[in-house]
């Protein structure tokens, strides 16, 4: 199968012309023309989970392996030692960021990865309705991912809505209206910010709350590979992160 007829099913579900400007999803390694063998997912790249892809394949990522324009390809850095390996194995890259975060990622994470029914949603931003206490809302969260440490700010004991953001989703504060933000890489100062505004905040990590991006796309293509006698084989790059209490590591 030629890579094309898989990026243009791809496009129909989640068109690219949707990422935002400052994205770089799409096809990032590889030509159109290229003769697909295997497709593999997942929400990242590292070197050992390249090391174990078979030659003349398709990755397909959340995030995009190359961001910003390279203008030097010494194989020092991340991106450019990725694609030295990329390119030796004659393996394409697309990548579907911001364009899949709007049109499904947020939506599944929150639905079948939460448990929790969508009442509205504006681009980036789902808001539901959990009418939970705010320690019950903090063990469901734990359970669902299977987190043993969340940090969160308090600023009430029960929460109407709650409104979630996948990935790093704090620079979206303005526009949430809701009784507490879920989202990943929450810094100091929004902390702060948040606890004026009287915001509660939980910090569901960024890798933990895409994860199920392969997943999600495995189910959105597997009727089309298996008419193509293909399968989408499900991978994962480790979370570059380890989590310590009093010493010992814990998931």
């Amino acid at each position: 199968m030629k890579l094309i007829e898989i990026y243009e099913v791809l496009n129909n579900l989640s068109p690219f012309e949707l990422q935002e400007k400052w994205d770089n999803a799409g096809l990032l390694v590889g030509s159109f023309e290229d003769e697909i063998e295997n497709v593999y997912l997942s929400i990242d790249l590292d070197l050992e989970l390249v090391s174990s892809f078979k030659e003349n394949s398709l990755v397909i990522t959340h995030h995009p392996l190359i961001f910003s324009g390279l203008k030097k390809v010494n194989y020092n850095t991340y991106s450019t030692k990725l694609l030295r390996e990329l390119i030796k194995k004659n393996i394409s890259l697309i990548s579907m960021h911001t364009n899949i975060d709007k049109t499904h990622l947020n939506s599944y994470f929150i639905e079948e990865i939460l448990g929790f029914n969508i009442i509205n949603t504006k681009e980036f931003i789902s808001n539901c309705e959990v009418n939970m206490n705010f320690d019950d809302l903090i063990k469901h969260i734990s359970s669902k991912l299977a987190m043993k440490t969340i940090k969160a700010v308090r600023c009430s004991d029960f929460i109407k809505t709650l409104a979630v953001v996948t990935g790093s989703g704090m620079s979206l504060i303005d526009e949430v209206k809701a009784d507490c933000f879920l989202t990943g890489d929450i810094k100091y100062h929004d902390a702060m910010e948040a606890k004026a505004r009287g915001l509660s905040l939980i910090d569901i990590r960024h890798y933990e709350s895409e994860r199920c991006f392969a997943p999600l796309i495995e189910g959105l293509l597997s009727e089309y590979l298996k008419k193509n006698k293909l399968k989408a084989i499900i991978t994962a790059s480790k979370n570059p992160f380890e989590f310590f209490i009093e010493g010992e590591t814990v998931e």
